[in-house]
């Protein structure tokens, strides 16, 4: 029998929250045709407006392009001394440059900040042919590696995000994206708080608005093409937590700065995280059969904790689910049920739930004890039972 006990809103005084929400009704609006609000240190998605959906991501998709070569920064196949050739395709690519001349080298070092602070194509495609042997090549090592990092819902076709049916990526990647880079790469994320950077002789500023707008913005990525509308990539720490915020679709450069520094405010300013049961802490009970004690308490062995946007916070419930009543003998610590928790019109989270102590079986007196009562109790509907 299913035994399910649902606490609307409280569960044992303390309000709680569903981790990755997807809002039925959305506690703020933004002009933004797509974005996503990620919390670094957890991984939740705090807010997002189509953020699954596939879209043209202009300049932003040089993040994955940069993410590749951190990744071989890293293992030691790349150095940021190492010389790279620039072809004539690369030195021919239009959009924004960093003005790499045919025929020469230039340091991968060099490369990268002109892929990060000023968004040259031309880097980009010396990186990817210097790297795979061709721009192409890069495109399938970039669709092979994001496959590899969970990026489902991303397909590249180029290394500089120049304008092409077949390159897409969903706001969520981008958000994933930044947060690897972030966490696996911290000694060039510095890169991205970069604000100028000057390369035969013309110096060009670092076109994140953020780094001006927002206190404690370091990074990350604008983009735009006609099809994709104004975009940005961007993260702040404050108060020793970092938000992630993307969005993209907006329709002019001024609106994009404006409404990204809102964004990143709501993302700090609105959202909280508290925790309300600790390891060890009792959730609830479930009724026992032919044990000694009627109830067995069921106890948690994780955090449960809440991080959500101030106006959801009476929209959620937890509900303790079992199968019982739960036949002794019980062992202390058995897995007797789960802890769901979800927010109002959001997916669930759930946490497994223990017995928080051993429960004996009744001897033989005991049952047969037991089993007269049953004889002579009257028929009484189930109560909390679905």
């Amino acid at each position: 029998m299913l035994f399910v006990r649902t606490f609307a809103g409280i569960v044992a005084g303390a309000l709680l929250a569903i981790y990755s929400p997807v809002f039925a009704q959305s506690p703020f609006e933004t002009e933004a045709e797509y974005a996503i609000i990620l919390d670094y240190r957890t991984g939740e998605v705090l807010y997002e407006k189509n953020a699954r959906v596939p879209t043209a991501p202009a300049s932003m998709s040089k993040l994955m392009t940069v993410a590749v070569v951190f990744e071989q920064l890293k293992d030691g196949s790349l150095l940021l001394n190492d010389e790279f050739d620039v072809s004539e395709k690369a030195w021919r690519m239009q959009g924004s440059k960093m003005w790499v001349r045919v025929d020469t080298k230039i340091q991968v070092e060099d490369l990268l900040r002109g892929v990060v602070v000023q968004s040259g194509n031309d880097a980009c495609i010396v990186l990817a042919e210097n790297i795979a042997g061709s721009e192409e090549a890069f495109a399938e090592l970039m669709n092979r590696k994001a496959r590899e990092w969970g990026m489902n819902d991303s397909t590249f076709a180029n290394a500089s995000g120049w304008p092409n049916p077949d390159h897409k990526m969903s706001m969520k990647d981008l958000a994933l994206l930044t947060r690897k880079i972030i966490h696996d790469y911290p000694e060039y994320y510095a890169l991205f708080a970069e604000t100028e950077f000057t390369w035969e002789k013309i110096r060009q500023p670092n076109r994140n608005p953020l780094l001006d707008t927002f206190d404690g913005a370091d990074g990350l990525k604008t983009g735009h093409t006609e099809e994709s509308g104004y975009g940005l990539v961007g993260s702040a720490i404050k108060g020793g937590e970092r938000r992630i915020v993307v969005i993209n679709g907006m329709q002019s450069e001024r609106g994009r700065t404006t409404e990204a520094t809102r964004m990143m405010r709501i993302a700090f300013n609105d959202f909280s995280a508290k925790s309300f049961y600790e390891p060890g802490d009792i959730v609830g009970n479930a009724a026992v059969f032919k044990g000694k004690e009627k109830t067995v308490p069921l106890m948690t062995t994780e955090k449960v904790g809440m991080l959500m946007h101030r106006s959801m916070l009476d929209k959620t419930k937890a509900t303790v689910i079992y199968q019982g009543p739960v036949e002794a003998p019980i062992r202390e610590n058995q897995q007797i049920g789960l802890l769901r928790v979800e927010i109002e019109g959001g997916q669930t989270k759930e946490y497994p739930l223990y017995a928080g102590q051993a429960i004996n079986e009744l001897g033989i007196l005991g049952k047969i004890g037991m089993g007269a009562k049953m004889l002579l109790a009257k028929p009484e509907a189930p109560t909390e039972v679905q």
